[in-house]
């Protein structure tokens, strides 16, 4: 336990670390963009915004998932990521909506950024999101594998800047610059939007996949003393930790001994989809079920 304790604080301390670097550069990034009067570091910025906001949700709930389950939290804290994925999704889909405001109308009369400022700049961006990326690169946990995806696209969205600003230096294509912010917006929003749309049903405890239900509704209703199968519900607590409740008819009167090994096989068949909380009741014949009918 003590050892796991100790993980846990590293890999707090390594999100730590990499959110005030991606916070301070996004303000750097926004004052950059600005002095510039470059739309694609402004697209950028509002993606390293989003960044900076997952980053600082996860080490919010990195520090808090130490908190056990209690009374009010019966489940523990894991749904709060839900709420944070919202928010995150509408700060997105709003930054992103402002910069293509921007942007398309230079498409038609191009403005020149400043090339050397979006240079260094981006020198700097690749320097700082390559660190945080190296940083969080050590980890193991979960958290720290899925943001370390957040900043390798931030590495490449800069290496982008990077190689437009250094055509800018000698071409005098002012139009490259509305182009790729559009297309970092674009990917922005269909990112955005597609996740925003998930929580949106995980928040309404939409089931997170059919197939999986289907495969343990099939597994259950195959079981040796099963007659039938109601009230089964796949939801989860904040798509990753999934709960499983079910009703199993059972067809005729079995001693407890068969209860217990039709458990055993239960929890055997059931191993494969990892599932955080499953609890499952059996309805012995002509018993009626206490729960009303959906």
């Amino acid at each position: 336990m003590k050892q796991h304790n100790h993980h846990h604080d590293i890999s707090s301390q390594r999100i730590g670390v990499v959110f005030f670097l991606n916070f301070f550069f996004t303000i750097i990034e926004f004052i950059g963009g600005i002095l510039t009067n470059s739309t694609a570091i402004m697209a950028d910025a509002v993606h390293d915004l989003g960044d900076t906001l997952s980053i600082g949700l996860a080490w919010f709930l990195n520090r808090l998932s130490k908190k056990h389950p209690n009374d009010e939290f019966t489940y523990g804290y894991y749904r709060f990521s839900l709420i944070g994925a919202l928010i995150n999704g509408v700060v997105l889909i709003s930054g992103s909506a402002w910069v293509l405001s921007e942007a398309i109308p230079k498409l038609l009369e191009p403005q020149m950024p400043h090339a050397q400022g979006m240079f260094w700049l981006a020198i700097l961006g690749v320097t700082v999101n390559g660190y945080a990326a190296w940083k969080i690169n050590k980890g193991q946990t979960l958290n720290e594998r899925i943001l370390n995806w957040h900043l390798l696209e931030d590495v490449l969205g800069w290496v982008s800047v990077l190689i437009v600003s250094i055509l800018l230096l000698f071409f005098d294509w002012p139009i490259l610059d509305p182009i790729l912010s559009i297309a970092f917006t674009l990917f922005i929003l269909i990112n955005v939007a597609k996740t925003t749309r998930q929580t949106i049903k995980l928040f309404m405890q939409s089931s997170p996949d059919e197939k999986m239900l289907n495969e343990i509704r099939n597994k259950l209703t195959s079981l040796e003393n099963v007659n039938a199968i109601h009230h089964l519900h796949l939801w989860s607590l904040d798509g990753e930790k999934n709960v499983l409740t079910a009703h199993l008819e059972i067809n005729h009167m079995i001693s407890a001994d068969d209860q217990i090994k039709t458990k055993q096989i239960i929890n055997k068949l059931l191993s494969e989809f990892s599932l955080a909380h499953t609890t499952i009741e059996f309805e012995l014949p002509e018993e009626a079920c206490r729960d009303k009918e959906e």
